[in-house]
């Protein structure tokens, strides 16, 4: 490309990031690092009534959980009012836009007797081209063309035109000379030097306009590409009803971010058959020319099983940080060092069927939990007098054995074939009794992971509760 790449994700701070707005961002912050390009980060906060400081801080807090770092200091749109009001003032003077006079009882008595009559609403202004202006308060309107057609060539949704007759008139400027959403976006994109806009399709009409402003100024347009929407497992828009709608939802469920990347990459973008893949894999990969036009549908199931993909591959000191410091976020007591190496040489069994990040705790309960042991309800109705009997003679023989895994899967299996009892009888109770859970990893895992004394005194424990 003859000039770097420049992306930009533009939300409005009105409430937290949406998982929607996630994707949005990731295709973005994907094509400029695939690129060698610049992301930026712009907050439209123009809306002051609904744009507070704490949505914005979610948005920049969900944007670095995902590890989306954008380039350069983040935009504020209500900052630049001055700039935007420039640019119509601009168009005043080259002809491209007019000050229309028209109130709005004007323009809705139009509206409504063009109903009645069956005609287009589209208004058209009769101040467009007049000369003799009034001293009232006006709007700026934009100088739309009136015949042929507004092309876009759209890297997604290839070749998109409006007849010209089907656009009014757009305001750049209300009357009280604040300008509006339309006219903000294209002059922060052309002064931020934006190359691509990467956003969501339910803005390609947007487009129709925005081009119209560009090519008054004179301005090169941008590569546009309109994403499709994320809908749910129904097929309609993804919200609430789907399930956690915001990006820090899936972070206080506990997934990794890396798995949510990998999830959201693969939501209406491929690469051939492939599923499971890195960050790295995915800037390596990316392009536009395999985004779909079709919407994408979250499903739960997929993003578990990418999850627990994620889970299983990453390095086990790696993990036991992500999973400290998810503990932390989560107000849960952290782990001390001596329990924190103990995770980590446990983390092979712990991970084996783990999802997201909770059951990574719940796995590693026996080591996160210290004697006397407390039982939940399953677990204490394994322990009963029978049971306490056959842990007293199982434990005899373990005191004595070599604490390695093959010797004690060896030992409890001899000893369940001398007492003529299915594995199953002997594991269960023990489990019990080590990590006060009905479901752990191998019981010889467990075993060697808590060592020879500790192992023998939380049965100890049970035995004497008896």
């Amino acid at each position: 490309m003859n000039t770097p790449v420049v992306t930009r994700f533009a939300p409005s701070p009105t409430g937290f990031l949406h998982i929607g707005g996630a994707r949005t961002a990731l295709f973005n912050w994907l094509f400029a690092r695939a690129n060698g390009g610049k992301f930026l980060l712009r907050i439209e906060d123009t809306d002051r009534a609904r744009s507070t400081p704490e949505a914005t801080e979610a948005i920049f807090n969900g944007l670095k959980w995902l590890g989306l770092d954008w380039d350069d200091e983040a935009v504020s749109q209500a900052a630049r009012m001055d700039r935007h009001a420039e640019v119509a003032h601009q168009m005043l003077e080259n002809g491209s836009a007019y000050k229309c006079f028209a109130t709005q009882e004007e323009i809705a008595a139009f509206r409504d007797a063009a109903k009645e009559a069956g005609t287009s609403t589209v208004y058209r202004s009769p101040w467009r081209d007049a000369t003799d202006l009034p001293d009232a308060p006006y709007v700026v309107r934009l100088k739309a063309p009136r015949e042929g057609e507004i092309v876009v060539e759209d890297a997604v949704q290839g070749r998109v035109a409006w007849k010209s007759e089907t656009l009014d008139d757009l305001i750049l400027l209300r009357s009280d000379g604040t300008p509006t959403y339309m006219l903000a976006v294209v002059v922060d994109d052309h002064d931020m030097g934006v190359t691509h806009v990467i956003r969501g399709d339910d803005h390609l009409t947007n487009a129709a306009r925005q081009v119209l402003i560009l090519d008054a100024m004179g301005w090169p347009r941008p590569v546009y590409a309109h994403i499709p929407l994320i809908h749910g497992e129904d097929g309609a828009k993804f919200s609430k009803r789907h399930g956690a709608p915001g990006v820090e939802d899936y972070r206080d469920m506990g997934y990794p971010a890396e798995a949510m990347r990998n999830y959201l990459a693969r939501l209406s973008w491929s690469h051939g058959d492939d599923e499971f893949f890195t960050t790295a894999q995915a800037i390596e990969w990316f392009g536009l020319d395999a985004i779909s036009k079709g919407a994408a549908r979250f499903d739960f199931k997929k993003l578990d099983n990418l999850s627990g993909q994620h889970i299983r591959a990453m390095d086990d000191a790696d993990l036991t940080q992500l999973l400290t410091d998810y503990m932390a976020l989560q107000q849960m007591p952290v782990p001390g060092p001596e329990i924190r190496e103990s995770l980590t040489q446990a983390m092979p069994a712990l991970k084996e069927r783990a999802k997201k990040l909770p059951d990574l705790i719940e796995m590693g309960h026996y080591l996160l939990t210290s004697r006397p042991i407390e039982m939940d309800a399953k677990a204490a109705s394994q322990i009963d007098d029978v049971s306490r009997g056959m842990l007293e003679r199982l434990t005899e023989r373990l005191r004595n054995v070599t604490w390695t895994h093959t010797d004690l899967e060896a030992t409890i299996k001899a000893f369940a074939g001398e007492e003529e009892l299915k594995l199953g009888k002997v594991m269960q109770p023990m489990r019990s009794a080590l990590t006060g859970r009905s479901t752990s990893p191998s019981i010889f895992d467990v075993l060697v992971h808590l060592g020879r004394e500790e192992s023998l005194a939380r049965i100890d424990d049970v035995l004497a509760a008896g």
